[in-house]
């Protein structure tokens, strides 16, 4: 009989966040369109940090963590035309929208007003949603995506919230041949953006406020590398340079926002990928003398996370990963880890049949 629950790993305590127990609980009921999915793997984000931890505010406990998700589809709805059963599948940061409003028909559902993020979220009828540091996940279909045979699961899975999130803003504001990309921090977003950058055909800058990661920044794709750190001097030396910078920070501590800006083009882009907990500062005389644009995005929509998944096959991209089994040892340890930015450059947690079983 195919269960009516599944199980996961859950935080129940902010000041425990890197405590987790196994806890067992009902999705959503089960739509026409909905898929099911037995996890295989799912990346640990610095989202999940944030959610668990309170610093995004107060979290709905218990939490579920997790929304790099690959799988298995177990079960479709009648309704459901784009997965079949069996099919190699993965789940990102976003499980549910509309589909009706102006902002979806636009293709712009992951800025819909009644979207349902992955975790520590609920739909509209009240149902809890919950992540995929758990045996199993339902989505509607429009947020599954075929997982090419080319990706290997462990290397995706961290593209499905990382990967997006970079992937969509590069390609919504014209990076290709002829561009000058600018990425600012090396890690768990950076690494994609410097990868996706190259990928599309710009030349590519990684800052960094060190020189450590210098090595990788040139293995991943930059041809040039500023530690912003170590040269005082480094506004001036770019000055009106890059056509875009991405800033995947997730800090605002000591951060040169306006040396920044000082280094985009006349009507040059920057745009905020990483969350900061924290304020961050904007002075309009910066931004005008240049007619400088500055924004934030949120993950990515359908059409770019196939076309990114699309693009990573063809290239031979992959996630920098640190692969874990499953477990509420190796998930503290992972949240942790993740928390001080000691990983290179993302967690993946594996093996979950050991932990779930194989059964679907």
């Amino acid at each position: 009989m195919y269960p009516d629950s599944f199980e996961g790993f859950a935080v129940t305590d902010t000041k425990n966040w890197s405590t987790v127990s196994k806890i067992e609980f009902k999705p959503k009921p089960f739509g026409e369109y909905d898929v099911d999915i037995r996890i295989h793997a799912c990346g640990i984000c610095g989202s999940d940090v944030h959610t668990v931890s309170g610093g995004w505010g107060q979290p709905d406990l218990p939490v579920i963590a997790g929304h790099e998700i690959i799988g298995e589809a177990v079960r479709v709805g009648d309704k459901v035309t784009t997965v079949k059963k069996g099919q190699r599948v993965g789940v990102g940061a976003q499980i549910w929208s509309c589909l009706k409003c102006d902002v979806c028909k636009a293709n712009l559902e992951n800025y819909c007003p009644h979207m349902v993020d992955t975790y520590n979220s609920n739909y509209p009828d009240g149902s809890k949603a919950w992540g995929g540091y758990s045996s199993h996940i339902r989505a509607h279909e429009y947020f599954v995506f075929p997982i090419p045979d080319a990706l290997k699961t462990e290397d995706v899975a961290p593209m499905l919230c990382a990967g997006t999130t970079t992937y969509s803003p590069l390609v919504d504001n014209g990076c290709g041949p002829g561009k000058k990309v600018a990425v600012i921090g090396i890690g768990g977003l950076g690494h994609f953006a410097i990868m996706f950058a190259k990928a599309l055909g710009a030349e590519v800058c990684a800052f960094s406020r060190s020189s450590k990661k210098a090595e990788d920044a040139k293995k991943l794709g930059a041809s040039e590398f500023v530690a912003t750190g170590e040269d005082p001097d480094w506004p001036s030396k770019h000055q009106r340079e890059f056509d875009l910078i991405i800033s995947s920070s997730s800090s605002v501590e000591n951060f040169d926002l306006d040396g920044y800006l000082g280094c985009l083009k006349v009507k040059g882009k920057f745009v905020f990928v990483g969350i900061p907990e924290d304020p961050l500062e904007v002075k309009l005389p910066t931004l005008n003398q240049s007619a400088i644009s500055f924004s934030a995005t949120h993950l990515g929509n359908r059409q770019q996370i196939l076309s990114m998944l699309k693009l990573a096959a063809e290239k031979g991209l992959k996630a920098w990963t640190e692969c874990l089994p499953i477990s509420e040892e190796n998930i503290k340890q992972a949240l942790e880890r993740t928390h001080s930015h000691d990983v290179r450059f993302r967690f993946v947690l594996t093996d979950y049949d050991k932990k779930f079983g194989s059964e679907d």
